[in-house]
């Protein structure tokens, strides 16, 4: 396993943003043209197989194909991604992380009632659940913002370029 492969698989461990590093690109690109060759029917059920060095086979639910294809296409095109298995607890800098904020401004929220916790002893947790929620509301009330101040700046006559 070279320092790249074993940089990821860590990066995923710790619940951190992954992306294709540069010089996989390409393969991944490929990757997911072969991906999408498949037709559904070839798909379902149809014994979907990863092939290891030494040509042994495991086969691949179709449930897992799913979720493969979707993290290639999300790699191909240049995104990173995250794998969190839902019921996880994240610590307060994995749950920073995720929502891309600094963990004081977590532990500020945390404590203003914004996003739900428990504490064990000195340690906050958070489910994964309430901090997916919480970005999606977060992502949602910025785009609402994002619109209305586009609507008030091109009823002032901003935007002369879309007249």
């Amino acid at each position: 396993m070279g320092a790249t492969t074993e940089h990821i698989e860590a990066l995923l461990r710790r619940m951190t943003p992954v992306s294709a590093p540069r010089e996989q690109q390409e393969e991944v690109a490929a990757l997911l043209h072969g991906l999408r060759r498949l037709r559904p029917r070839e798909r379902r059920g149809l014994g979907c197989k990863l092939v290891g060095p030494n040509k042994e086979t495991i086969a691949i639910p179709e449930s897992v194909f799913f979720v493969l294809e979707r993290v290639v296409e999300v790699l191909a095109h240049g995104d990173a991604i995250i794998v969190v298995p839902v019921g996880k607890e994240l610590t307060t800098q994995q749950a920073a992380d995720l929502l891309n904020i600094s963990r004081q401004y977590l532990v500020r929220l945390l404590e203003q009632g914004k996003v739900p916790h428990s504490t064990t002893g000195k340690h906050r947790r958070l489910r994964i659940e309430d901090v997916l929620s919480y970005k999606e509301g977060r992502d949602q009330e910025r785009k609402a913002q994002l619109e209305e101040l586009a609507s008030t700046s091109e009823e002032a006559g901003g935007y002369d370029e879309l007249k």
